[in-house]
């Protein structure tokens, strides 16, 4: 079959008429979906209604109706914090478009997955996930992991269609699996809904999952709920004991406060909360390039104790550039930087011309011809871009400076031994100029082992033990400064194979073959990561860099970032056993010619230890490490499909710098939740205490019951306890967030925060109670004066506390108002509100009334003195360290 694929006009026309290659959810749309989960699982639902009806019934229509209006507001805020959240989430899984590589037009290119039709020709490689159902055209070492379909983790070998019209199981692609090794062509049969996946997708579309912080938030949320209704039953009991008389009304009034107090102490909002923070959190990680897979895995990267790091493209750049090439005794310098196709080629100081030495030319052939990557114009004079991996991509514009194309050799490809972490590396079996050839690249220890010839410039002769120990120095003194080198080496087959067309074994492939020379290439550390591994280690986090490349290159790397420690190669790690292996891993920095295996067997050690580890990963084989971890990242530029599908955070620029930028966020995100959970709780503790003990003293200082209505408490529990709350879990990075050593307690309510809200929630009700008790006692105002007195005192005395919980080190009168423009907004709105209930006709309904500048000054004490005390004792905390709150 022809290799042009379809037009881009057809493609076109395909994509109306079979739609986008997209699982669609086919469960309920998301708005019914939260809003049916909001009034289901929202218990302070049931207890308004039921409020509103006794208060329709009872001929209190006002109340009834206000009840109603609490109620679409409780259901309101949380469906739009919820669906916020949920479109926040959606937005991030998209954040990482996959692309496919297609041949249209006979070109190959990229090409977003979601717009692949029936009739498309794929490239699929090694790790990649396979994104329509196709049928296999060409295929080489094919083997495929079919396991989320089949649910049987095992891989299946796949043979290309002898015959496309009568395809066998063998000869079939499906939607979802992954390409475990190997390469083929295949042509795209069933896209999106049609594909077999898609035939699935009822059954995975309405799994969800519970985050294991909202299971610890619900457990809180439960035990509070029980104290809130034991507090408000007892509450109503004393108002019952203490009446003199008791009438109907009476009783369906206790009724209603009894339901009002138990909603206003009831925590309800803290699974929005928790929902809004992370996912709030999440953005401002996709902001830095860091994409969240797994919302569960925020509050663990914050406890991050070791950073496992990939050295090329995370570390490193990644955009490599060839410097020098060594061949037949001649050294080679390069000049140009990242893909520019512009550079001399100096012997010396003397430029010379490529093409004009057969040798130098046999060399660049190869890096062209044993090479998946591919590169084009950018329309700008020289510049270029590639698609593929940076090593390859060098290569092909290393080759470009000559003036060689892979676009103008003339090829045929028999076979691929594609390149793998374990062989480290690739050869080709190919027909090129009226020869069959074997082109070889890989790492240049192995390559060496596998050469029994060195091309002179006009000769072949054997490879000496002396020439092999010669280019083991030239590569020795590549790697330590800092270059990564890669070999090449020929073979031409003999005339047999050349006629019958049949090609040897792999081993015999890859056997005697012709060394070429080396190349060294630059791939210098990324700005701002020396900086990056200096705060790691200020912030308690050991930095390991684990490396394919040898120990030379890897050490000369960690010089320059200031890396300092022992190293250790893979083949020494496998002659330790995991016992040994645990005594001495704290002690080895770095990992050189790692296998992905050892990955493997380096998290488990490090995890056996007790250390929380972050491992960064890109191939198809680093999944079962990443998935280990206990935070996997892969990488969005360079990195498979299968990594990223294992991984818990993808960076979409590969860069370290962005690890740590996430971990900074981590610790701020799941500080923020520890505020907001004990600053409601602390908000709930005040307002079960005001009214038990306005209720216990009232006989004895002639208070009337209760002190504070029904409506006015479920007001307060509207203004002060859920858009504070909101808003302090939106609380930016303390600058000093990365100075202390990782907390390895997981629990949201510490020792220390249990007794900081139970002294919040006792302090702000013993102010309340003494303002109320100054009002109505002393200056002798009427009860609703007095109430109103007290209902303001509470609520901007419990905005006051929100602001001495947005950092339990620094003071409210040293910071500006500013820091949380959020928590600034919140707090102008809840005192709008509050405004609105004294001013205006709504003082009827809630049986409020205005106060005078004296009852104004009264009522703002509270508030003034809540932020003085807080002030001044964390000043004294600071200086003595009586108390750490995040222990």
């Amino acid at each position: 079959m022809e290799k042009r694929g379809l037009s881009e006009s057809e493609a076109k026309k395909r994509l109306i008429q079979y739609g986008p290659n997209e699982i669609r959810d086919i469960s309920k749309t998301t708005v019914a979906k939260i809003l049916l989960r909001q009034i289901r699982n929202n218990f302070i639902v049931y207890l308004l209604l039921g409020a509103m009806a006794i208060s329709f019934f009872v001929g209190k229509t006002i109340t009834a109706y206000t009840i109603l209006c609490v109620v679409l507001m409780v259901v309101g805020v949380g469906f739009v914090q919820e669906y916020k959240a949920d479109r926040a989430i959606k937005a991030l899984k998209k954040m990482i478009l996959p692309l496919s590589l297609v041949i249209r037009d006979g070109k190959e290119r990229d090409s977003p997955s979601s717009q692949l039709v029936p009739g498309d020709l794929l490239i699929l490689r090694s790790g990649e996930k396979i994104p329509a159902d196709c049928i296999i055209l060409e295929e080489s070492s094919l083997s495929v992991d079919e396991a989320i379909l089949t649910g049987e983790a095992k891989e299946v070998h796949k043979e290309a269609a002898k015959n496309p019209r009568k395809p066998t199981e063998k000869n079939f692609l499906f939607m979802g699996s992954f390409i475990v090794s190997g390469k083929c062509t295949a042509q795209v049969i069933n896209t999106g809904m049609n594909s077999r996946f898609g035939g699935i997708a009822g059954m995975i579309s309405t799994a969800e999952k519970e985050l294991p912080l909202q299971k610890k938030i619900n457990k809180i949320a439960s035990y509070m709920a029980i104290v809130a209704i034991v507090v408000s039953l007892l509450t109503g009991l004393l108002m019952i004991y203490q009446a003199e008389t008791i009438s109907s009304s009476f009783l369906i009034s206790v009724l209603i406060l009894i339901i009002a107090l138990s909603v206003s102490a009831f925590p309800e909002g803290l699974p929005v909360v928790l929902i809004t923070a992370l996912a709030f959190g999440a953005r401002r990680m996709a902001k830095q390039n860091a994409i969240v897979n797994r919302m569960s895995i925020i509050q663990t990267l914050g406890e991050t104790t070791v950073i496992c790091s990939d050295k090329t493209g995370t570390i490193t750049r990644g955009e490599m550039t060839v410097r020098h090439i060594v061949f037949a005794g001649k050294k080679i310098e390069v000049s140009g930087v990242g893909y520019e196709v512009a550079g001399r080629f100096l012997l010396g100081q003397k430029e010379i011309n490529p093409l004009h030495d057969p040798l130098l030319a046999a060399l660049l052939k190869t890096a062209v011809l044993c090479n998946d990557s591919r590169i084009e114009r950018t329309g700008e004079d020289h510049i270029y871009r590639g698609s593929g991996t940076p090593t390859e991509i060098a290569l092909l514009i290393l080759a470009a400076k000559a003036g060689i194309f892979k676009e103008d050799l003339s090829l045929s490809r028999r076979e691929e031994i594609p390149f793998s972490s374990e062989r480290k590396m690739m050869s080709i079996l190919s027909d090129f100029e009226k020869k069959t050839s074997v082109f070889t690249k890989g790492a240049p220890e192995i390559i060496l082992e596998r050469c029994a010839f060195i091309q002179e410039q006009d000769k072949v002769i054997p490879l000496t033990d002396q020439e092999r120990r010669r280019i083991l120095r030239e590569n020795q003194l590549m790697t330590s400064r800092t270059l990564r080198t890669l070999a090449f080496a020929t073979k031409d087959l003999s005339s047999k194979t050349r006629k019958t067309g049949k090609s040897n074994s792999q081993d015999e492939l890859e056997k005697d073959l012709v060394f070429l020379g080396l190349v060294g290439m630059e791939d210098p550390p990324r700005d701002g990561v020396k900086e990056a591994i200096a705060l790691c280690q200020k912030a308690g986090i050991a930095v390991k860099m684990i490396t394919g490349d040898n120990k030379e290159t890897a050490l000369a790397v960690a010089k320059e970032i200031n890396l300092k420690g022992k190293v250790m190669e893979g083949k020494e790690l496998e002659q330790l056993s995991d016992a040994r292996l645990r005594k001495v891993i704290n002690s080895i920095v770095i990992f050189a010619r790692v296998q992905p295996e050892h990955k493997l067997r380096i998290v488990k050690a490090l995890k056996s230890l007790g250390e929380i580890v972050t491992m960064t990963g890109d191939g198809v084989n680093d999944a079962p490490a990443l998935k280990e971890a206990h935070i996997g990242v892969a990488m969005g530029k360079n990195g498979t499909d299968v990594s990223r599908e294992a991984a818990d955070l993808t960076l979409k620029d590969d860069n370290f710098i962005t690890i740590v930028s996430a971990i900074k966020e981590g610790r701020t995100i799941f500080r923020n939740i520890k505020k907001f959970v004990t600053y409601q709780l602390s908000c709930n503790l005040t307002e079960l205490l005001i009214l038990f003990f306005g209720v216990l003293l009232a006989p004895f200082l002639g208070w009337q019951i209760s002190l504070l209505l029904a409506l006015q408490i479920l007001f307060i529990n509207l203004v002060t306890d859920n858009l504070p709350a909101i808003t302090l879990g939106l609380n930016p990075a303390s600058v000093d967030v990365m100075s202390e050593k990782p907390r390895k307690s997981a629990d949201l309510l510490t020792g220390n925060l249990i007794k900081l809200l139970f002294f919040t929630g006792i302090l702000i009700a013993f102010f309340v109670l003494t303002i109320f008790y100054l009002s109505f006692n002393i200056f002798q105002n009427d009860i609703n004066l007095a109430r109103s007195t007290a209902l303001i005192a509470l609520i901007t005395t419990l905005l006051a506390s929100a602001y001495n919980y947005r950092s339990f080190r620094k003071g409210v009168l040293t910071r500006s108002l500013f820091t949380n423009m959020y928590l600034f907004y919140a707090s102008l709105i809840s005192l709008a509100a509050t405004v609105a209930i004294i001013y205006t006709p709504l003082n009827v309904i809630f049986e409020t009334t205005p106060l005078s500048s004296k009852d104004w000054f009264l009522a703002l004490l509270p508030a003034i003195a809540i932020v003085l005390i807080f002030d001044i004792l964390k000043k004294i905390n600071n200086k003595l360290q009586f108390f750490d709150f995040w222990k």
